[in-house]
């Protein structure tokens, strides 16, 4: 799987900046510096099919109805900085996501493990039963 990077999905792309909260006081009312990111993943060309549904599965609660995948940055008071800042999170979130996972190697508990555990529950039981009046 080559760099996410690099294939050239900046091309589509689409962002749309509004005014947004955070630092800049009355600045923030008058100048739209929050900028949204849009990447609508099945209609995307540059994304294998594997990739779309493996996309799609994993970033399930982050996608619209419509399939789009919206995120968006306020951090900043420069729209540029909160594009190029949105644009790190997604191809972030890209390569996270399209990342094989490890198998998990299946192991059997050792030999001394095992006694640890019954040498603990033989010790809870013993616990137990010392709280137990004296029988006359």
């Amino acid at each position: 799987m080559n760099n996410i990077r690099n294939r050239g999905l900046e091309k589509e792309l689409e962002f749309k900046a509004t005014t947004g909260s955070g630092p800049g006081g009355q600045h923030v009312n008058r100048t739209s510096s929050k900028v949204e990111l849009r990447f609508h993943i099945e209609n995307s060309q540059l994304l294998a099919e594997q990739e779309k549904a493996r996309l799609l599965s994993r970033l399930s609660s982050r996608i619209t109805d419509d399939g789009e995948l919206i995120l968006t940055s306020q951090e900043s008071r420069s729209q540029h900085i909160n594009k190029k800042d949105v644009q790190e999170k997604f191809f972030d979130l890209l390569e996270n996501a399209l990342k094989p996972r490890k198998r998990r190697k299946k192991t059997r508990p050792t030999k001394a493990s095992k006694e640890k555990r019954l040498k603990k529950k033989k010790q809870h039981s013993q616990k137990k039963q010392n709280r137990k009046p004296p029988e006359l």
